[in-house]
């Protein structure tokens, strides 16, 4: 499941329903968001008998700025200890973290640690640089709607900025931003312009994403 803000730039409202969800993403084969991808995950966690806790995460900006309240969603899954996971933060680690402070955890997509802050909040570093905070305290998926009214029309969001459309790979990483698409491939990297009539085509072939001709032609303005 890609992650991906398509419906933004489509204009089609993104709602945190979870039949809403389900629907897009299981019966389209569509991605989405962080409250949409972690949102669903959640649901087929706890379905299949997981202890699942949804968490609010402010995510750190370039000048080491945390975001709003409610920007992101992710989880913690109790074993017979806690688990950060979260399937929407685009290239972040790929396997599930110990929500253990102060510990380095090695993940192929990097070297990951919890810290502990004296405000109860918790920060995820990748590779020594922080990426966002979060809290403990549980929430229920309508808790985010706020953010996910602010990332879909905001002109400070950056999901309103571009489209991007992203999916781990079994060698890397395909991703679409605007009409740019990058592959990497065991560590190599490679981008190229698309035009407009090929855009259909690449969404169908590497993210499995249909789209008619219509929304192909909005997408590429």
């Amino acid at each position: 499941m890609p992650f991906e803000n398509l419906d933004i730039h489509l204009g089609t409202p993104i709602v945190l329903d979870l039949d809403a969800l389900l629907a897009k993403i299981v019966g389209r084969h569509r991605g989405g968001f962080c409250y949409e991808l972690n949102g669903t995950f959640a649901a087929l966690l706890e379905d299949v008998g997981f202890d699942v806790t949804l968490l609010e995460a402010r995510v750190y900006g370039e000048g080491g700025e945390v975001s709003i309240r409610f920007d992101h969603l992710c989880l913690a899954v109790d074993l017979d200890e806690p688990w950060l996971a979260d399937v929407g933060f685009g290239a972040s680690f790929d396997e599930p973290l110990r929500l253990v402070p102060g510990v380095n955890q090695e993940d192929p997509a990097g070297t990951f640690r919890i810290e502990s802050r004296d405000d109860g909040w918790l920060d995820l570093l990748m590779n020594g640089e922080p990426q966002y905070r979060f809290s403990r305290e549980p929430r229920a998926l309508a808790d985010f709607a706020s953010g996910c009214a602010y990332n879909q029309s905001s002109p400070d969001s950056h999901f309103t900025q571009n489209t991007v459309c992203t999916l781990r790979t079994e060698s890397g990483r395909v991703t679409v931003y605007s009409r740019t698409l990058v592959e990497t491939t065991d560590g190599e990297r490679s981008e190229q312009e698309l035009e407009p009539d090929e855009l259909r085509a690449v969404f169908r072939d590497h993210f499995g994403i249909a789209l008619t001709e219509a929304e192909a032609a909005r997408l590429a303005v």
